[in-house]
């Protein structure tokens, strides 16, 4: 291998890495996203919002163990631990929801 296709595979993966961190901007929230899929946890009691994989995701509330978010625009409410459901062209699923904060995947495929 050339010198020049190693420099140049260590700069794609180098614009990979930074477009994925760039890609995601929270409030009252942290994300941890790969690159098709991210796992967001939500502070509770906050206006928590994120913009994960091009869309834009937001707690709006929480009851009990059912959480009502929003991706890109549009809502659902989903059960802790219910199979990945289908909004906003993304998947999402709620990992856990407690008195502190709410854990969603959020991703372009179901799995």
């Amino acid at each position: 291998m050339t010198i020049a296709r190693r420099a140049a595979g260590l700069f794609a993966g180098l614009a990979l890495g930074v477009a994925v961190i760039a890609g995601c901007s929270s409030e009252g929230a942290s994300t941890d996203c790969g690159l098709d899929s991210c796992t967001v946890t939500f502070d509770r009691g906050v206006d928590a919002r994120t913009s994960i994989l091009g869309v834009e995701a937001k707690l709006v509330g929480v009851d009990g163990d059912r959480v009502t978010i929003e991706v890109a625009g549009e809502q659902l409410t989903l059960t802790v631990g219910q199979q990945a459901t289908e909004v906003g062209g993304m998947y999402a699923t709620v990992e856990s929801a407690d008195q502190d904060r709410v854990v969603v995947r959020i991703g372009r495929n179901a799995g």
